[in-house]
């Protein structure tokens, strides 16, 4: 399953890949409560269904986040400065199941628009 949002912002891909790291996750999205750990590009988060390890990859446009040990294999890219709307910033957010429970969507949802919030108040400042 896929899950999108996104707004406007007037930031390069490398500004965007300076702001996300795993240490601001919780001051970025609501979703996520705390950084229990953090060693560079690795950590690992308490989170709204739990306690995982997570990944930052650089990408093209941006960041991508992976929770290693999640059953629902939950990843999500950040990305920014990218064709056809270049002055955009796209949540994407995807798990490895087709079909889920409609709270556990409802969930997933909810976290693609914590990123949403989250990222619109940091350009504010």
């Amino acid at each position: 399953m896929e899950f999108f949002a996104s707004l406007p912002g007037q930031l390069s891909a490398s500004e965007l890949q300076a702001a996300l790291s795993i240490a601001s996750l919780p001051d970025l999205c609501g979703s996520i409560d705390s950084v229990l750990r953090c060693e560079g590009d690795q950590g690992r988060v308490y989170c709204v269904w739990g306690e995982f390890d997570v990944v930052r990859t650089p990408i093209q446009g941006g960041v991508r986040f992976t929770l290693l040990n999640c059953i629902n294999s939950v990843t999500w890219s950040l990305t920014t400065d990218l064709p056809p709307d270049p002055d955009t910033i796209v949540i994407h957010l995807s798990i490895n199941r087709r079909e889920q429970d409609a709270d556990f969507v409802e969930s997933l949802e909810q976290f693609a628009q914590d990123w949403r919030e989250g990222l619109e108040r940091w350009q504010r400042t």
